[in-house]
């Protein structure tokens, strides 16, 4: 069981619309609210020992850790926190997380479309959520490298066996937990957090809907955009985001076990997360121009440029104009040509389905353009995911 910290007398200015959302979903409302005041903190308590450690130390020794190396002078909290994340619930089916994962690398180009044009902009959408991203400058500074890193974790967790304890999926997502906790305890040091408003950084409210962003805004969207997806299948995504969830440090409470479930407790998220504000837009703004990173020939340029353009039109069509709007995503002439798109999607599903070998081709073909992707965006480098040494957008 994670521990958590007592939760604060009341909630957040950021928890929104609350008499709306308690007269539809009831005490759920306050159950979940409760969540924003927690944090991670076997997580928070690694990061403490690595204080106490020489420069450089303890990150070496966690990553041995990481590897499956027993080493008795680790320090406690960080061979309790690798114990307890190695331990694999009852619940957890390696079949069907390996079925959950083959539908992200099926839908191919389609998965990081949705994974860029609607779960990350979702993200950014949460005027509460986006804070600790803010604080970090982390997309702002460098876009391209956030996003390459992000397009890796998924790839990993999502590829055969990438979950299973001291796999590369697995030792992926514990590195992402150690950044959160270090990102969180530089935010508190630095005494510019807004408790009041925006409750813990990092907090299991928002880790949780990180989880969906990955999971049930996958699956609506790739379903939006024309892909068909079984009841079974997304069940199998959701089986093998719950346990990526409890791997990174989300509270058992708060982690969906089925669709329904996930898709109910979005519902409730973006009903309570109040509008979009500045960092909203400029955060949106900011994944878009990530395209431009490194254009150096007008080639280059004109390829950027359409890239922007089709992920314009694709994130309107999977957030909605409204919420597009209020982000100030551009509206683009060639947003007429979406439904030509979405019937072309939905032809070659069912050609896929009805031929021989046609959905194995479509997995082996969704791996190599997810293998392409991380590769391209690797550029000879690694993607080790440090610690973060400083936060980069705290300047007064």
């Amino acid at each position: 069981m994670i521990a958590v910290s007592d939760p604060g007398p009341s909630f957040p200015t950021r928890y929104a619309n609350l008499d709306a959302a308690r007269a539809r979903f009831g005490d759920r409302v306050d159950r979940l609210g409760r969540h924003l005041w927690k944090s991670d903190v076997p997580a928070d308590r690694v990061i403490s020992a690595m204080d106490g450690m020489r420069k450089g130390e303890g990150w070496r020794t966690f990553e041995r850790c990481l590897r499956g190396e027993r080493i008795p002078e680790a320090p406690l909290a960080m061979r309790e926190l690798i114990e307890e994340a190695a331990h694999v619930p009852a619940w957890v089916d390696w079949s069907t997380c390996d079925r959950g994962g083959a539908l992200l690398m099926r839908a191919g180009a389609l998965g990081g479309a949705v994974l860029g044009a609607r779960s990350l902009v979702l993200g950014y959408a949460s005027p509460g959520g986006n804070k600790p991203l803010v604080f970090s400058g982390r997309l702002k500074a460098q876009a391209s490298r956030r996003l390459n890193e992000t397009a890796r974790f998924v790839q990993a967790v999502c590829r055969p066996a990438g979950m299973r304890p001291f796999a590369d999926g697995w030792q992926i997502t514990l590195k992402v937990r150690m950044i959160h906790a270090q990102v969180r305890k530089m935010i508190l040091a630095s005494g510019r957090w807004n408790a009041d408003a925006w409750g813990a950084p990092m907090n299991q409210h928002d880790l949780a809907g990180t989880t969906l962003l990955f999971s049930a805004a996958i699956i609506d969207g790739l379903r939006k955009l024309g892909m068909r997806i079984t009841a079974e299948e997304a069940d199998g995504y959701i089986h093998l985001w719950r346990w990526v969830g409890r791997t990174i440090g989300v509270h058992p409470d708060v982690l969906p076990a089925s669709e329904p479930e996930a898709m109910r407790l979005a519902d409730l998220i973006e009903m309570t997360m109040g509008e979009p504000d500045q960092d909203s837009r400029d955060l949106t703004r900011a994944l878009f121009e990530a395209a431009f990173d490194g254009c150096d020939t007008k080639r280059k340029m004109r390829e950027a440029q359409r890239n922007v353009m089709f992920g314009r039109v694709v994130c309107r069509e999977l957030i909605g104009d409204e919420l597009a709007d209020k982000l100030e995503v551009p509206r683009q002439p060639i947003r007429y040509a979406m439904p030509m798109m979405k019937r072309f999607v939905t032809a070659v599903e069912r050609f896929s389905r009805v031929v021989p070998f046609g959905e194995r081709s479509a997995v082996a073909m969704g791996t190599h353009y997810w293998d392409r992707v991380v590769e391209i965006g690797l550029q000879g480098a690694t993607y080790e995911f440090p610690l973060p040494k400083s936060l980069s957008n705290l300047a007064a």
